[in-house]
């Protein structure tokens, strides 16, 4: 392992603080693949699929 680059410097925290915020900058972007109100949509059929099914049997 190279300590050459800054970021292998960092405590362990750091580098996983730095991560998550350029995370949520790419997210806040908005660049997404498929709008959240499809996932959204998506994952109530399936708990309403799953929740007909338990009823019904």
């Amino acid at each position: 392992m190279s300590l050459d680059r800054p970021e292998e410097r960092l405590p362990r925290h750091e580098r996983r603080r730095q991560k998550i915020a350029a995370e949520i900058r790419r997210n806040r972007e908005g660049n997404h693949r498929v709008p959240t109100w499809v996932l959204a949509t998506i994952l109530g059929l399936i708990l309403a699929g799953w929740v007909a099914l338990i009823v019904v049997s």
